[in-house]
């Protein structure tokens, strides 16, 4: 295989991209991109990689809430071919909308004329959380608990991994997803070569494991639960999220907010050993941290999440319908919450169903429920009604992307652009047609998301304009897109679609 120096102008003009975005790169990032390009021109003399396919056998986990056990014995792995090749590169997309601010955005991608499908495979179970792209491998988890690597061109199955017994809803006391199994997003950590994700398991447990990206073996294995109240109405439904060798999982509870739970932020090192971190919302009950965006982190490592409503309608705030800082060892740091916190509470009109946006120039997009948008200073955010400005918006659910200063915000009735700036200010743009209210993601001037019936729009980020369109059959609610190598990759009721940009 030959790559032409053309391909090394690409990698070129992305690095350029990247720099007019984040300024902040340094001259030395120059020398390194030539030095990657020389390497990637290097590799391509060699030998494609060849391909693993293994199932290794699934067993059910032992329940236990220790927050200070050892990983539980691995069951046996049986490789029937040799591993794929691994290591991330530029143009992967690792964790929830792309980076850990989760803005969704990705730069060097080539505006659309039009979509057509690539390929479209059925999987063991429906696909809640969104896809990830390593390497050009496609990573799925699916409601039956399974883990996938699909080759990102084709949709070959390379592995798949299995990793317990997924719970039906008849065993539940309330929800809306059956069976329930792997619900959040993964995330992938370049320094192990793991894709991370926790699996909800008969039991009931919660489970999170670490797969070896390039064969599908596991190499961690441990119950990451909730300290106390009911375990089985614990819902892990965010994004995972990755830091400074740690795994950080958010928790909630199931549609229906039944029984006895609470909002949980729990860190696991990505060895999987070691005392489990944990913070919990002091509130009497619910306060759950469930929006699929998961938690945001920033350069720092500080932890920023969406807190749901919680017990209290009055009184002392206790720490729901809110949006939290934790430190990296997840100590409580700081917090807002609107003004109306105990009427939000008592109306479930929160903060919990979409999650924070992290911006440049330290601000925090946040919106929910009651259709209030709030701009936020991550370094002070201000307590009860201490927002930078607050206006009206929408009623949101899911996460938002940004290019720049515009964002794109999941609206119930269609979404949203919304403007940042001058300074610490917000305003209303353009708004897309009322189907299309799907998490959106960004690259170029194109914005992509998807409406209730299962189709794939592609919209100029200028002025909302429908470019194009592509059905990929029915999907969640929380969908959202994934964009790598040409394509846009969908996780459906039925397993993935890939679709071509032309």
């Amino acid at each position: 295989m030959f790559i032409e120096v053309k391909e090394v102008w690409k990698i070129f003009a992305v690095f350029l991209s990247s720099k007019e975005h984040y300024p902040s790169l340094q001259a030395r990032s120059m020398t390194r991109l030539w030095t990657l390009a020389l390497l990637v021109v290097l590799a391509g003399c060699g030998n494609t990689p060849s391909i693993s396919n293994t199932q290794p056998a699934s067993s059910t986990p032992t329940h236990t809430r220790s927050a200070t056990s050892t990983p539980l014995s691995l069951p046996p792995q049986v490789a029937t071919t040799t591993p794929t090749a691994s290591g991330s590169t530029s143009g992967d997309w690792t964790t929830y909308h792309h980076d850990n601010s989760r803005a969704g955005y990705v730069a060097g991608t080539l505006d659309p004329r039009r979509l057509t499908e690539a390929w479209n495979v059925h999987l063991d179970g429906s696909v809640y959380a969104e896809p990830l792209v390593i390497g050009g491998h496609v990573l799925v988890a699916t409601e039956n608990d399974s883990l996938y690597s699909l080759d990102a061109q084709s949709g070959k199955v390379l592995w798949r991994t299995n990793v317990g017994t997924p719970i039906p809803l008849s065993q539940l006391p309330c929800g809306n997803i059956d069976p329930l199994g792997i619900t959040g997003t993964p995330v992938y950590d370049p320094a192990t070569n793991l894709v991370f994700a926790v699996a909800e398991t008969s039991g009931p447990s919660h489970i999170l494991v670490g797969i070896d990206a390039s064969s599908g073996r596991m190499r961690v294995r441990r119950p990451v639960e909730p300290m106390d109240g009911d375990i089985g109405t614990h819902q892990q439904r965010a994004a995972l999220a990755l830091s400074q060798g740690l795994v950080y999982v958010a928790y909630g509870g199931l549609d229906g907010d039944c029984g006895n739970y609470h909002g949980w932020v729990i860190a696991s090192r990505t060895d999987g050993r070691g005392a489990l971190l944990s913070y919990r919302v002091p509130t009497q009950r619910e306060g759950g941290i469930w929006a699929p965006p998961g938690p945001a982190v920033d350069a720092a490592g500080h932890i920023y999440v969406a807190v749901g409503n919680g017990a209290a309608t009055g009184g002392t705030w206790d720490k729901t319908d809110s949006i939290l800082r934790l430190s990296p060892t997840l100590q409580y740091e700081d917090g807002f919450a609107p003004q109306q916190w105990p009427q939000d509470n008592a109306g479930d009109a929160d903060l919990g169903s979409m999650g924070p946006l992290l911006l440049p120039g330290g601000l925090i997009f946040a919106d929910g429920k009651s259709g209030l948008g709030y701009l936020l200073h991550a370094n002070g955010l201000g307590g009860v009604g201490g927002q930078a400005q607050v206006t009206s918006i929408c009623s949101s659910y899911g996460g938002s992307a940004a290019l720049g200063t515009h964002l794109f915000v999941p609206c119930t009735n269609g979404l949203l652009e919304v403007v940042v700036g001058p300074g610490a200010r917000i305003t209303r743009g353009w708004q897309a047609p009322g189907q299309v209210n799907g998490s959106p993601i960004v690259s170029g001037h194109t914005v992509y998301s998807l409406d209730r019936n299962g189709t794939l729009y592609a919209l100029d980020s200028d002025n909302g304009v429908v470019i194009t369109s592509q059905p990929v059959g029915a999907t969640s609610r929380f969908a959202t897109p994934t964009l790598a190598g040409g394509h846009v990759y969908v996780g459906t009721m039925t397993g993935i679609v890939a679709v071509s940009i032309a």
